[in-house]
């Protein structure tokens, strides 16, 4: 049911965006990000029942914490990137969309490193 209301949050959002281009374009602009606001607002407080989960998860396997907590970071650092890109395309600035999507990148390769070390130690110590 929630997905329904953020459908036609959306939905309500760009048609009163549409409506409003031909008088005031950036009216238009400014209710497409509050619109985008709202809508990643509404997604992320369903983000502590997500960490809930995972916190379950690492009863059940045999799985550090931290390596849970740092895919928690990933999903986060990649839907604010792609949140705020998205954003700057709309409000038709593609440079710097770009240029959010490649800091994101980076940032989530830094934050894997740890992830990354440790699945090649373990390949290591199979292999020998």
């Amino acid at each position: 049911m929630d997905m329904v209301k953020i459908a036609v949050l959306g939905i309500a959002g760009i048609l009163t965006s549409l409506f409003l281009r031909e008088w005031k374009t950036q009216f238009s602009v400014l209710i497409s990000m509050a619109t985008c606001m709202l809508i990643f607002f509404c997604v992320v407080t369903r983000m502590q029942s997500m960490a809930d989960v995972f916190s379950q998860m690492t009863q059940y396997i045999a799985i550090r914490e931290s390596y849970l907590q740092i895919l928690l970071k990933i999903v986060g650092i990649s839907y604010v990137a792609d949140f705020a890109s998205n954003i700057c395309k709309d409000a038709g600035f593609s440079a710097v969309a770009g240029q959010i999507e490649l800091s994101g990148k980076i940032t989530v390769l830094a934050v894997s490193t740890p992830i990354v070390l440790a699945l090649l130690n373990t390949i290591t110590e199979y292999l020998k």
